[in-house]
């Protein structure tokens, strides 16, 4: 009988490794079929799970609640299940190098409770090798089995995106890969248990492995063109918005804007790419420069901030700057490479220590991460300025006059807005004759 015959016969079990935003809601959908061991090493993470609450929003307390998913913390229970599915995070160093200490983590930890006839899938985002010139040793070192003969190793990339709840994890094709033909078909028929959309069969590893860094290498691209318009634009006192929707009136306009690239995938993701490239002797161009770009976009929005006060006639030190949102991107709680961190720095350095709204972010991952504590809406007053940095649908559906009612009392032209993601209707506000900017 097969891996898969005995999963599916509920005679083993698959043991998620890595509860995040990609790891909890793959475990979620699992165990709607099979019996699910997840496991995270964040005890914390792991009691609220099993009091039934959803830190990620992602799938909701109430599908916490009633999942049959064995949340763990204890390492020694990994030798329960046979199949083991990687989603830790792979971020990056300070000097922008892959930090693979957390897949080398998880790997160390599946090796001390592998077992013969067992198989590892990644899915973390590597650059193409990781999987079988890394990971493969350390499971090997670790069991002190052999890859190939007592377990088999596959690849197949995350390709979740956090807040959608439209393009879910069952919606979105999974690509799949293995070391051997026997090996894809059992990875892609257990992914084939909950992917509806099915699955693509890479032709190896290291594939796949390409495959997930280059969709958003080639994302972080396009939105870095969009990003160096938009600076230009700004100079030629164009707007952006409406050069785009202009262009996109034709058949095959790629439709992409600009805006604060973040995250875990695509601002983290191309460094992976440029990594390995240098390693290998060729010095990155298109996809570097693309970063280089984006990474610059919260100092560019911060210093439209502060031309925008000096324009007011405020002085900048004492100006009071509310940022509407925190996340990476809307409607999700991951805070994670936010580049609202690089605005909110690039303020600091003209004195300014802006307040920071947002009632999506996790609290206390927003004060580990930027060392700032969230207010709530209406504590606010007497503001100099807002700035709409996270299009969340709560600040896009709120009327407009709860804004305004946050501002001090002076004359509309000293009221300034930023709008990074042209959120607002911004004919109604400079009818009012507010001082508006957008990206």
């Amino acid at each position: 009988m097969s891996l898969y015959e005995q999963i599916v016969n509920k005679q083993e079990k698959i043991a998620v490794v890595g509860l995040g935003y990609v790891g909890m809601p793959l475990a979620i959908a699992f165990a709607k079929k099979i019996k699910v061991l997840g496991f995270d090493l964040n005890k914390d993470k792991i009691n609220l799970y099993k009091s039934g609450v959803d830190p990620t929003n992602e799938v909701g307390n109430q599908v916490i609640k009633e999942t049959s998913v064995d949340f763990t913390s204890e390492e020694w229970r990994l030798k329960e299940a046979k199949f083991f599915v990687v989603a830790v995070p792979t971020p990056i160093n300070s000097d922008k190098t892959p930090d693979l200490g957390p897949v080398e983590g998880a790997s160390i930890i599946i090796g001390r409770n592998l077992s013969k006839g067992s198989l590892v899938v990644y899915e973390s985002t590597v650059y193409p090798g990781v999987t079988e010139d890394i990971c493969i040793p350390i499971l090997e070192k670790e069991s002190g089995l052999k890859c190939g003969i007592d377990f088999k190793v596959g690849y197949s990339p995350e390709r979740i995106n956090p807040g959608d709840k439209v393009n879910t994890l069952e919606k979105i094709i999974k690509i799949v890969s293995g070391m051997d033909e026997n090996c894809l078909e059992e990875i892609a028929k257990v992914y084939e248990l909950v992917i509806e959309a099915g699955v693509y069969r890479a032709s190896s590893i290291k594939v796949a492995e390409a495959a997930k860094v280059v969709e958003n290498s080639q994302r972080d691209i396009n939105i870095a063109f969009m990003n160096e318009l938009a600076m230009v634009f700004d100079r030629m006192g164009i707007e952006t918005k409406d050069v785009i929707e202009a262009m996109n009136t034709k058949w095959n306009a790629l439709k992409f804007y600009p805006g604060l690239v973040g995250g875990h995938c695509i601002g983290i993701d191309p460094y992976y790419f440029i990594y390995e490239a240098e390693k290998l002797g060729y010095h990155s161009q298109i996809v570097l420069s693309g970063r280089k770009i984006n990474d610059s976009m919260g100092e560019f929005v911060a210093d439209a901030i502060i031309k925008r006060l000096v324009i007011a006639n405020k002085i900048v030190k004492n100006a009071k700057v509310v940022i509407l949102g925190i996340t990476f991107k809307e409607n999700c709680s991951d805070t994670r490479n936010s580049k609202v961190g690089d605005i909110i720095t690039r303020l600091n350095e003209y004195e300014i220590e802006p307040i920071i709204v947002d009632p999506i972010a996790d609290s206390d991952d927003a004060e580990k991460e930027y060392g700032i504590k969230l207010t709530k809406l209406e504590e606010i007053n007497n503001v100099d300025c807002l700035v709409f940095a996270v299009a969340h649908n709560e600040f896009v559906s709120m009327p407009f006059e709860i804004f305004e009612g946050l501002y001090k009392d002076c004359p509309n032209e000293e009221k300034i807005i930023i709008d990074i993601k042209s959120i607002l209707d911004k004919k109604k506000i400079r009818e009012k004759r507010y001082s508006y900017w957008s990206l």
